[in-house]
């Protein structure tokens, strides 16, 4: 945690512009405190994400909707931030809500992070979603590769055999045909 709170810090500080509030909220040890920040009106984005991170590595659930929210961001380092706060959570919604955004068609671009937590999870939502995902990222000329090739690992590094049919489809895709090749060879022998 201290490389991805050090990480997270490092860039806050910029847009905080060594504020005396970014100071108080890194600082505070008391989860009341930082969980008000995630209410009250007016607050900048830096300090809600600085506090919804904080809260949700300390297992704090109220920092679940602004981490989802982070989530499906703009802004990678946000989204990888929030992921990694979420995994730690330890709240039950967030496979639930993570697939859904991988699932999202409307948000593709931004699904490759929900991707990747639903491998770290490993919950029972992560499979069916990332075979939807990949299924949709297999149309010709989809831009998003990025996303496919984190659900063709992810479906590799689960191991569950309702993914072998797409992932033979990923073989025809030359971007990907070595990554399904990899994942395949995960996935428990077929008993016949």
């Amino acid at each position: 945690m201290d490389e991805a709170l050090r990480s997270l810090t490092e860039r806050i500080r910029s847009e905080a512009g060594a504020s005396a509030e970014y100071d108080r909220l890194l600082a505070a040890a008391d989860l009341d405190e930082l969980a008000a920040v995630l209410t009250a009106p007016g607050q900048p984005l830096w300090a809600r994400e600085l506090v919804a991170f904080r809260l949700g590595v300390a297992g704090d659930r109220r920092a679940f909707e602004a981490l989802v929210l982070l989530l499906n961001h703009r802004d990678p380092q946000r989204c990888a931030s929030a992921a990694f706060a979420l995994a730690r959570l330890g709240d039950p919604r967030t496979a639930r809500a993570a697939a859904a955004l991988a699932t999202n068609e409307l948000r593709v671009a931004y699904a490759l992070h929900p991707v990747r937590l639903l491998v770290e999870l490993r919950a029972p939502e992560a499979v069916p979603a990332l075979i939807t995902t990949l299924e949709r990222r297999l149309r010709p000329h989809d831009p998003y590769r990025r996303v496919a090739l984190a659900c063709v690992e992810g479906l590799g590094a689960l191991g569950d055999v309702r993914a072998r049919p797409v992932l033979n489809e990923a073989l025809a895709h030359p971007a990907l045909a070595e990554a399904a090749v990899h994942a395949l060879a995960r996935l428990p022998k077929d008993e016949a």
